[in-house]
């Protein structure tokens, strides 16, 4: 509802949804599950809650009472890069989409691109999709 308004997200608003998305990646992967995840991960903050859950969340306790570790996933993250002008195109050209074109700088301003050690590779935009496909499918083998 901010971001139809015009309103950008902070990380308070954030976060709530990222544990939730991890914890549906790990309920999906625990039953054998391959999953694709399309979300704007913008931080890197954000890439590690989708990996380890949220940082300071209280340890569960098995039937022994022992604390367990959060679920810890391995993630690929797709970072599909592209200049403010080809992406503000796009946006320009998009229909009935909740993201207003006039948030594209707020998103460019919050995004930390993934560098090493963080699992991952960059891919243009400018791509075709069968290009950009073919890239992930590759580095996934």
């Amino acid at each position: 509802m901010k971001m139809a308004k015009g309103i950008p997200l902070n990380d308070q608003d954030r976060i709530p949804w990222l544990c939730s998305l991890h914890d549906i990646l790990v309920r999906e992967v625990a039953s054998g599950q391959q999953v694709v995840l399309a979300c704007s991960a913008l931080k890197k903050m954000y890439r590690d809650i989708l990996i380890r859950g949220k940082e300071g969340a209280p340890l569960k306790r098995d039937e022994s009472g022992k604390e367990e570790k959060p679920a810890e996933l391995q993630l690929l993250v797709v970072h599909l890069s592209g200049s403010f002008e080809v992406i503000s195109g796009r946006l320009l050209k998009r229909k009935g989409h909740f993201m207003p074109p006039e948030l594209l700088q707020s998103q460019f301003d919050t995004l930390e691109p993934p560098s090493a050690p963080e699992n991952f590779i960059q891919v243009s935009v400018e791509k075709n999709l069968a290009e950009i496909i073919a890239t992930i499918m590759e580095t996934l083998k």
